[in-house]
């Protein structure tokens, strides 16, 4: 992965618990100004020294560690201004701002060890701090993250995970890129080789048989889909099981007229207005690529900037139920 995962966090503090090392847990509180990281940005740190996670790229890591080894020491959270407004004027944040820090010591295991279970079910997870302790439990309200009350909780969606449909370099690329950003990635391809080149490497694929079958999607409301064909005979079935899947992108590569081709075929074949709304036509951020890199990097980037949205509070509900896609029953169609 490029960069250490939330729940990266919880799993460190939670081996070195079971270590019988004492461990807190800092959080980003509030915000003052600017800062170069969000609310609800966390560090871990052990009585020992050892901790993951930073607030400022190196700023004033070193005065955090030290300050929750100090919490330690006490048993008792408490919360801290640095830079801006903070009684420490020897540190200092480059960008003018403050941030306040809230150091929890955890007094156990439990609510660490059940959220990371619960996340690893995919479901949606908090944990929520307070000078009380910590406690874990489900986002209440808009507001996944920040204070409610006198807790102030943090929000632990799911791990992005890409269903990737497609064959050769645009595959593979969109697959490398995806896995080292840490999402999740299935690929599916017709295309025996490439599988075989994907699953060496480590990763999860189907084949594509036949173009009238589509192997199970194991997709959820944090699930994207991107169909990366330039051949559209394989859309033609495909394409409406996928809208029709729980997600919250589904999208599929082409130019304009090929766009407005697809479309039209979907409406000949009774997918509804609301089903072909879903689909992103206009797939990433950098228009007319031409080369597999730029695309997956384009793709990607679009796909992350909506699954972000989800982090912003916007926390997708799961389908109700699936519609019925032209003469043909979707999965999970009412029979």
């Amino acid at each position: 992965m490029i960069a250490t995962a939330p729940t990266d966090i919880l799993r460190f503090a939670l081996a070195r618990i079971d270590e019988g090392v004492g461990t807190a847990i800092v959080t980003l509180a509030g915000i003052e100004g600017s800062s170069p990281r969000a609310i609800g940005a966390q560090m871990a740190v052990s009585a020992d020294g050892r901790h993951l996670g930073s607030f400022s790229g190196g700023c004033i890591e070193t005065a955090v560690i030290a300050e929750a080894i100090d919490t330690l020491a006490g048993g008792r959270a408490r919360l801290v201004r640095f830079g801006a407004g903070s009684p420490y004027i020897d540190i200092r944040l480059p960008c003018g701002g403050g941030i306040d820090l809230l150091f929890n010591p955890l007094a156990g295991r439990d609510a660490i060890a059940g959220l990371l279970s619960r996340h690893a079910r995919r479901e949606l997870a908090a944990l929520h701090f307070s000078m009380g302790g910590v406690r874990s439990g489900l986002p209440t309200g808009q507001a996944a993250t920040g204070w409610q009350g006198d807790d102030f909780t943090v929000g632990y969606k799911p791990t992005l995970r890409l269903i990737a449909l497609g064959q050769g370099e645009e595959l593979t690329a969109v697959v490398r890129l995806a896995a080292a950003y840490g999402a999740g990635i299935t690929a599916m391809s017709p295309d025996l080789h490439t599988l075989a080149s994907l699953a060496a490497e480590g990763f999860d694929t189907a084949e594509l048989g036949v173009r009238t079958r589509l192997p199970a999607l194991d997709s959820d409301p944090w699930t994207a889909i991107l169909f990366l064909f330039h051949d559209r005979d394989w859309e033609e079935y495909l394409l409406p099981h996928a809208l029709n899947a729980p997600a919250f992108y589904v999208g599929a590569i082409g130019s304009q007229r090929t766009q407005r081709l697809r479309l039209g075929s979907l409406e000949a074949a009774g997918v509804s207005a609301h089903l072909r709304d879903r689909l992103r036509t206009a797939v990433g951020l950098i228009p007319a690529t031409r080369d597999p890199a730029t695309l997956a990097l384009s793709a990607l980037a679009q796909i992350v900037e909506d699954y972000q949205l989800i982090e912003h509070g916007r926390w997708p509900q799961p389908a109700a139920h699936f519609e019925t896609v032209g003469n043909r029953r979707g999965p999970g169609a009412s029979r």
